[in-house]
């Protein structure tokens, strides 16, 4: 497969990309009640506007993880090695503070992610991250 060369990669793919689940669980005053969810990912849309795509899913299929967010690396954090980060139980603000900070650093690939986040860290099933992409 040929390389694109960074003027031809689309602008989304550019960035790195914040999938944030809202799904069955995820999302629900049912599952985690003390969350405004919707503030949530509303804070993780205008904190990462101009730095990374932010979008909304219906399932990750995470469900007894909830609230679950997945950090893709940009194409240059790719090209440095950098994976898709899973992060669950992400249910307090200071955890979606964290995420903020780490993606306009650069994220996956680029930088580090703050040792905190291994708190959130996991590891999907080969099934589930392969819907994903």
């Amino acid at each position: 497969m040929k390389r694109r060369s960074p003027k031809t990669i689309p602008a989304q793919q550019s960035r790195p990309m914040v999938t944030v689940c809202r799904g069955c669980c995820c999302g629900t005053t049912a599952k985690v009640p003390h969350l405004d969810h919707e503030a949530q990912l509303t804070d993780l849309r205008t904190s990462l506007i101009a730095v990374a795509v932010v979008r909304r899913t219906d399932c990750l299929d995470a469900c007894q993880r909830a609230n679950v967010i997945v950090i893709q690396p940009s194409a240059e954090g790719r090209r440095a090695g950098g994976r898709p980060i899973w992060l669950g139980q992400v249910n307090d603000p200071a955890a979606a503070a964290d995420i903020t900070a780490w993606v306009r650093s650069g994220g996956p690939g680029l930088v580090d992610p703050p040792d905190i986040l291994d708190l959130y860290t996991f590891a999907p099933s080969r099934r589930v991250r392969q819907e994903l992409d």
